[in-house]
C-alpha cells in the first residue's frame, strides 16, 4: 500500500486562497480545499486547529503576499522613489492572480469586524509605505496622501471596470507616480 500523500502547510494555504478568490469565506471547505489537493482532509487537522484558524491563516498568508513580500521585494531593488514606485506598480500587475483574493476579502469584511479592522490595518500599511515614496516627489502633504489613495485605488478597482482601458492603466500610473 502506497504511504499517504503528505501536504504541506504552504500547499493548503494555496488551495485555500483559491477557494477564498472563488467563493469567499463560504468557499472554504476543508473537504473541498483537501479534494483540490488529492488529499484527504485528516491531514488538514495535523497543520491547523480548525477552519477557524485555517481563515486566520489565509488572511496572514494575504498579508505576507500582497504587503511583506511586495515591500520587500520592490526595496530589493532599489532606486530613487520613481523607480521603487514603478516597481510597485509591475508587481502590483504580477499578482493579479491574488485581486480575486483581495476582493473577496474586501466582500467578507463587509459581514466581519474583525475582517474589516485586519482590512483597514493592511491598507494603511500600504499608504505608510507610500508615503515617504510620493514624499520624494512633491512636498505638499495633501498631493501625497491623494496620490497614495489613488495608487491604492488603481490597484483595487481598476481591474472591476469593464471597458478597456490596459494602455490607460499604464498611464494613470505615471500621473500618480
Amino acid at each position: 500500500m502506497a504511504p499517504p500523500i503528505q501536504t504541506t502547510r504552504e500547499s493548503w494555504l494555496a488551495a485555500g486562497l483559491q477557494a477564498l478568490a472563488a467563493g469567499g469565506p463560504d468557499g472554504v471547505r476543508v473537504e473541498s480545499v483537501a479534494k483540490s489537493l488529492g488529499v484527504s482532509k485528516g491531514g488538514f487537522y495535523g497543520l491547523f486547529a480548525g477552519r477557524d484558524e485555517f481563515l486566520t491563516a489565509l488572511l496572514d498568508e494575504w498579508e505576507r503576499s500582497l504587503v511583506d513580500r511586495v515591500i520587500t521585494e520592490v526595496e530589493a531593488g532599489g532606486g530613487d522613489a520613481r523607480a521603487r514606485l514603478a516597481h510597485l506598480y509591475t508587481l502590483a500587475d504580477t499578482h493579479r492572480d491574488l485581486l480575486d483574493v483581495e476582493l473577496s476579502i474586501r466582500e467578507w469584511a463587509r459581514h466581519s469586524a474583525d475582517v474589516a479592522a485586519r482590512l483597514k490595518r493592511v491598507d494603511e500599511r500600504r499608504l505608510v509605505y507610500m508615503r515617504p515614496l510620493f514624499s520624494e516627489l512633491c512636498s505638499d502633504r495633501d498631493e501625497v496622501e491623494a496620490r497614495c489613495l489613488t495608487a491604492l485605488a488603481l490597484f483595487v478597482a481598476a481591474p472591476l471596470i469593464s471597458a478597456p482601458h490596459g494602455a490607460l492603466r499604464a498611464a494613470a500610473a505615471r500621473l500618480v507616480a
